[in-house]
């Protein structure tokens, strides 16, 4: 399906996305281009990793949960629930093997470089994903030094559980921007993984977690953030253009073929339109995440199209 960008009553570029609606048992309700089409999860996945550290005995609170669930922004808050989760461990940030970063979110960033902060690896997204990797390993009596080899022992129960979850092969894996295994997958295996995630008993707690938490899960200054805070069920961006979402036995997932977070929104919320998924209310309150507003000179004098084939000049 095709979005568009329309400035002044003119289409200046459009955006091309895939979309999927799936149940538990993989059956296709809706979906719109390939659905086969393989990429990687990427960070669209945390849920099911996080799963797979609490069941390893990571011991996490609902709070640490939806941070393992996360890719935050890197707000005081993130930070903070993170360093408690290494500080319960003994362990501190020196023990993250995810990169030192920026963070995320924009007001975040721009706070600590208002504020003359560094770059560390508590900020970088993943981090709460990575304390939980150190957790279950340390609870477990695996090695630590090595939580991000492919054959490590929690990674090789996270390849298990995404192959029963997704069902889908998702080797070879590769490396994720953070250091972390990426498996692959398709939007099929990605809806599929996420109707399960939003009603498998198993992985009740993240799902607890990402419902009570999206503030902790992403951020209130960003579409995918906002659109959890609606939803009512676990919903996660990945990188490059993913976002996936789950309740009541239906998954959905978007891939943006430009690798655009913001496209993937908003085609995410456009398929939960058309399926009846969002109430009025909902839809009212993710209009500017719907259809973005396009802006010169600081007015709007557009906006971001979900479905060019339904716009008239």
């Amino acid at each position: 399906m095709l979005a568009a960008t329309v400035r002044s009553g003119l289409v200046e570029s459009t955006h091309e996305w895939s979309g999927a609606a799936v149940t538990c048992g993989g059956d296709v309700i809706e979906s719109w281009g390939d659905l086969d089409r393989p990429f990687f999860h990427r960070s669209a996945i945390k849920p099911l990793q996080a799963t797979v550290s609490q069941e390893a005995g990571a011991g996490l609170d609902p709070e640490q949960m939806a941070l393992a669930c996360a890719s935050h922004s890197g707000q005081p808050v993130h930070v903070a629930i993170v360093t408690r989760m290494l500080g319960q461990a003994g362990l501190d940030e020196g023990s993250l093997q995810c990169p030192p970063d920026r963070p995320l979110g924009s007001s975040a960033r721009a706070r600590l470089l208002a504020e003359g902060g560094r770059s560390t690896r508590a900020h970088h997204n993943c981090s709460g994903k990575h304390a939980a990797f150190l957790r279950a390993s340390q609870a477990s009596g695996w090695p630590r030094s090595s939580y991000l080899d492919a054959d490590h022992p929690l990674q090789q129960r996270v390849i298990e559980l995404v192959r029963e979850v997704c069902g889908h092969d998702p080797l070879p894996v590769g490396v994720d921007g953070c250091g972390a295994p990426t498996l692959r997958g398709t939007l099929r295996s990605l809806a599929t993984g996420f109707a399960r995630l939003g009603a498998d008993p198993r992985m009740a707690e993240a799902r607890a977690a990402m419902v009570r938490y999206p503030a902790l899960v992403s951020g209130n200054d960003r579409p995918d953030g906002r659109l959890g805070m609606w939803w009512g069920g676990p919903a996660k961006v990945g990188a490059e253009g993913l976002m996936a979402a789950g309740r009541n036995g239906i998954g959905l997932a978007v891939k943006s073929v430009e690798g655009s977070a913001r496209i993937a929104v908003v085609g995410l919320i456009e398929i939960a339109r058309r399926l009846g998924l969002l109430s009025p209310a909902a839809l009212d309150a993710l209009a500017a995440d719907h259809t973005p507003v396009v802006l010169g000179a600081g007015r709007p004098v557009g906006s971001i199209v979900p479905d060019i084939s339904r716009w008239q000049p």
